[in-house]
């Protein structure tokens, strides 16, 4: 007897909770009333010139010392998949660069960009597509963070398809 009471109880208290969370009047909506907006053209727009990637590598700057980090960049020479590889060789930087940014402008214009991000060891690389028409040079660039952020270009050279050594 005793339980039935109780649940009893519960169930007039259940009913109430459920009833006191419908009472509440449903606040109205307000619907946004769309606002014209007059836009009027003053002067035709002037086209931004666009410059094509260059081809001609340029300076380069030179780490700090404790700071220097080795990079190699080559081509694999294959022409079913011709590729540049940039890897990382090493340095005192390691520890410190926070990332190499690489840019491969192709000779056909075409440019592409990756990034070697921490955690940088000796022998980590990324590939990008290159050229393989003979005589074409494809150029490669190549940035490493310092710890405080600045970028700073550490290569900037042509590479070519295939050497003959």
């Amino acid at each position: 007897m005793n339980t039935r009471w109780v649940f009893s109880l519960f169930f007039v208290l259940v009913l109430l909770l459920l009833a006191a969370g419908c009472t509440q009047p449903a606040a109205p909506v307000a619907t946004p009333v769309p606002t014209a907006v007059e836009t009027v053209a003053t002067a035709t727009p002037t086209p931004v010139a666009t410059t094509a990637a260059s081809l001609t590598p340029g300076p380069v700057e030179t780490m700090p010392d404790a700071w220097s980090i080795d990079v190699q960049v080559a081509s694999n020479g294959e022409s079913v998949d011709p590729q540049i590889t940039v890897s990382c060789m090493g340095g005192k930087g390691l520890n410190v660069v926070t990332q190499l940014d690489v840019k491969v402008t192709r000779s056909d214009g075409v440019v592409e960009t990756a990034s070697i991000t921490r955690p940088l060891y000796k022998g980590k690389s990324v590939s990008l597509r290159s050229t393989t028409a003979p005589g074409y040079r494809d150029r490669a660039e190549v940035w490493a963070y310092t710890p405080q952020g600045d970028k700073v270009k550490i290569f900037d050279a042509y590479v070519p398809f295939r050497t003959y050594n």
